[in-house]
């Protein structure tokens, strides 16, 4: 039997009448969500705490303000981002003339939405309220180390008036999201590893289920010799050290132009000297963090940190790292970070791009018109300008990498869109239908007729444009 079978087919069921309620209608219960999450404040920092250990600060600015501003995003914007697209008439073609077109954002069905542990409202509360938004239901696996939180969200999309067969949740199992690729839905958004995201993509391939994946990340930030050093340095370290390191766009790589690389170091050993040692959440995170560190020491690099152990690791600074090392080339969910120094900005573009990840960068430096220019080169969903991570959280923009990083996006309008799929709808108006014609009564001067059309809006220069005028005209005489 195939598996969650019966929830499927309750969402099946579900589905049509939902997505035939004027928007308007499916956006109340946002609201109502918006409301709950701050009547339920306290009761979700204690959820987020009790299973991944987040802190109350971290829960307030990095999951509960962003998912409200989210929801609210969604309620003022999601008529007109939905809203049919007429395709204006100085568009039609000429063979086309009495067409009316339509754009219409038609809910794929069912999506399914495999969630993640490290900001576990926050990732989960956007996707699965754009989805039930564009007219879908969702099945929603979510992490199997976030269980309390995944109750109590639960728990809330229902007490919203989200109907239970539209918003269900799957048990919080390691062998959910696999089970899940298996299931029949129509569409699924993941957010987790590279690796599974790999997996995942194939089996979704073979199974021809299209996906938006937001996978690990690898982020470079670029630290140019007339940058505000102060403010990039504690970037640097927010962007170290948030949630432990366990972000998808922490910053990983830390690339400084060498006239200011000493100072850059010299600051950040000041934040080390005070740091404390940070439990990781899946156990095998600090093994993998510690091969990665390793590597950087035999290929010559310094190790700045505070010492282990079994349960816990401290923030680590490589420094003087070469751009091959394995910090600079793969996923790490940890506390560590890696300074390069470099000569020419197209040397540290150089060697950002050998790493084939691109979920987000960050640029410090006086010069913004510069930074804009440099962000061009940058492959990457997002680039932030004098700040990390925490732009790209803007309710109205969307997220997303690209590479290894995976792809589509969530937030904004076009992870809105993204949870549907478009319908263009033809009106023909009239009994023209030329077409209809040739292929009942065949004439030879319908030829004429669509190379003096071809020729007419198309050459090269007006004569030759007025020659195919002449030539249309000659086949409308000699049609039977």
């Amino acid at each position: 039997m195939q598996p969650f079978a019966t929830e499927l087919a309750a969402a099946r069921d579900a589905q049509p009448s939902w997505s035939r309620l004027p928007i308007g209608h499916r956006l109340r219960p946002v609201r109502t969500l918006r409301n709950l999450l701050v009547e339920r404040t306290d009761d979700l920092i204690a959820a987020a705490n009790a299973d991944i250990g987040r802190p109350v600060v971290e829960v307030l600015g990095t999951e509960l303000l962003p998912s409200a501003a989210a929801l609210n995003f969604i309620e003022q914007e999601a008529v007109r981002i939905l809203a049919p697209r007429r395709i204006p008439g100085r568009l039609r073609p000429t063979w086309l003339m009495g067409t009316r077109d339509a754009v219409h954002h038609r809910p794929w069905g069912v999506v399914g939405v495999i969630g993640t542990w490290n900001y576990p409202i926050y990732l989960n509360v956007g996707p699965i309220a754009q989805a039930l938004v564009a007219g879908n239901a969702v099945l929603w696996k979510p992490s199997e180390n976030a269980v309390r939180t995944a109750d109590l969200l639960h728990e809330l999309f229902l007490k919203a008036g989200f109907p239970a067969e539209l918003v269900q949740k799957l048990p919080a199992t390691r062998e959910g999201g696999p089970q899940l690729a298996e299931t029949d839905v129509d569409y699924i958004v993941f957010t987790g590893s590279d690796g599974v995201g790999r997996k995942l993509a194939a089996r979704l391939g073979e199974r021809l289920i299209p996906s938006t994946l937001e996978l690990s990340g690898c982020d470079a930030m670029f630290v140019l010799a007339d940058a505000n050093l102060e403010m990039a340095t504690k970037a640097a370290w927010f962007g170290l050290t948030l949630n432990r390191g366990q972000t998808c766009i922490a910053v990983r790589r830390i690339f400084v132009q060498r006239a200011r690389c000493e100072e850059f170091i010299a600051a950040m050993r000041k934040f080390l000297a005070t740091a404390q040692p940070m439990t990781l959440v899946t156990p095998g995170q600090q093994p993998h963090a510690e091969r990665l560190i390793a590597d950087a020491v035999q290929r010559g690099a310094e190790v700045h940190t505070m010492p282990a152990s079994q349960q816990n690791m401290g923030p680590t600074l490589l420094v003087n790292v070469p751009g091959d090392a394995a910090i600079c080339r793969e996923a790490c969910f940890a506390p560590v970070t890696a300074v390069i120094p470099f000569d020419s900005i197209d040397n540290a573009l150089s060697l950002a791009a050998q790493s084939p990840f691109g979920l987000s960068a960050s640029i410090f430096t006086a010069n913004t018109a510069l930074a804009k220019e440099l962000a061009e080169r940058i492959a990457a969903g997002s680039v932030i300008i004098n700040d990390v991570l925490a732009p790209t959280a803007h309710p109205a923009t969307p997220f997303g990498g690209r590479g290894a990083s995976g792809w589509g996006v969530t937030q904004g309008a076009e992870g809105l869109i993204a949870m549907t799929t478009p319908q263009v709808v033809t009106v023909h108006k009239g009994t023209f239908r030329p077409h209809l014609d040739e292929a009942t009564n065949p004439d030879p001067a319908t030829a004429d007729i669509l190379r003096g059309l071809l020729r007419a809006t198309h050459a090269r220069g007006l004569r030759e444009k007025f020659r195919g005028v002449l030539q249309l005209i000659r086949g409308v005489r000699k049609k039977k």
